[in-house]
């Protein structure tokens, strides 16, 4: 009896220390993002199993007013990580913010230029109303490019500043705008509504780092464990949604995200990855290739003066080492 009720005692000890080691973890979102295939790998994380395996569970926080608000959340301690678009964080990093990438999101993404039916050529687009994200944006600054490559300048076209692909997609479907950038699946559910495809960002710009999963520098030395956890579980769903032997369980989880049909969500897959296009990370790995290429994008937008920085400034690889990603 007495050997039990040690056992008993041992198991409940051991239980207790579990629960201990278990870390929540406030994860800031961007709005737009929360049912669209940029937020596939928390879906994926969560629904197989990788945070729980790490003893991490994630609050997740809608950030109001979009990735521009990111990192000011992360600095006034609303959130503990949150992903933000790599200009806001280059932005906010040199005007003094304590954040820091702690890890690779979206590297590459493909943002479809969608138009009304009736323009069937760049050419129909002078004179007409695009609706952008902010200037400093990569999707704005790739779809200028785009543009350019086209034979369109910025005096071509008139711009309305929309902030996210479901409020762009409403300003096109409203007749407001006549071209939009839209990210997956609603560039595939606009060309199904009628609408057209007139080119892609990666026609204009190749590889660079458009999203990161951030922290302040300060918080994550003093949670270092926990942050390698949070790490290590990513990874682990980014390996998930790469493995083609996964295909089928990736386009199911994009239909149950996105409400989206199999048939969009196989296409956004092929899309990403026939041939691959480097949408989405191997394991959480952070590009720093990329992410000089948006500093210089910035700097040509006047958005970063000269000397630009180098993009170790605004990253800390050491979580990813901790995690086995670098």
């Amino acid at each position: 009896m007495r050997r039990i009720l040690i056992a008993v005692l041992l198991c409940g000890g051991i239980a207790q220390s579990a629960a201990a080691d278990s870390v929540t973890l406030r994860y800031g979102q961007i709005p737009s993002t929360v049912r669209s295939v940029s937020a596939l790998y928390l879906f994926i994380a969560q629904q197989r199993g990788f945070f729980a395996r790490e003893e991490v569970k994630i609050d997740l926080v809608p950030i109001p007013g979009g990735t521009d608000k990111m990192v000011a959340a992360l600095d006034q301690g609303a959130v503990d990580v949150t992903q933000t678009a790599t200009p806001y964080l280059i932005r906010a990093v040199l005007a003094g913010s304590d954040a820091v990438a702690i890890a690779g999101e979206t590297a590459n993404p493909i943002y479809s230029l969608i138009v009304k039916p009736d323009i069937r050529s760049f050419a129909d687009l002078r004179g007409k109303v695009l609706g952008l994200s902010l200037p400093v944006d990569t999707i704005s600054i790739s779809m200028r490019k785009l543009l350019a490559l086209k034979g369109l300048g910025e005096a071509d076209y008139s711009v309305k500043e929309l902030v996210g692909t479901p409020v762009r997609f409403d300003c096109l479907k409203r007749g407001e705008c006549d071209a939009v950038p839209l990210g997956q699946p609603e560039d595939f559910l606009a060309v199904g509504q009628g609408f057209r495809r007139l080119g892609l960002s990666t026609e204009a710009v190749g590889s660079f780092q458009f999203q990161v999963v951030a922290a302040r520098r300060s918080f994550a030395q003093a949670n270092k464990d926990a942050v390698v956890r949070f790490v290590r579980a990513l990874g682990a769903a980014f390996r998930f949604i790469r493995d083609g032997a996964n295909r089928g369980a990736v386009a199911k989880a994009i239909v149950e995200l996105t409400g989206a049909s199999d048939e969009i969500a196989r296409q956004t897959l092929a899309l990403y990855f026939e041939p691959d296009q480097g949408v989405i990370p191997k394991r959480a790995e952070i590009n720093l290739a990329g992410l000089a290429q948006v500093i210089a994008f910035m700097g040509e937008s006047g958005i970063v003066k000269p000397p630009l920085p180098g993009p170790a400034r605004f990253v800390d690889l050491q979580y990813l080492r901790a995690a086995g990603v670098e």
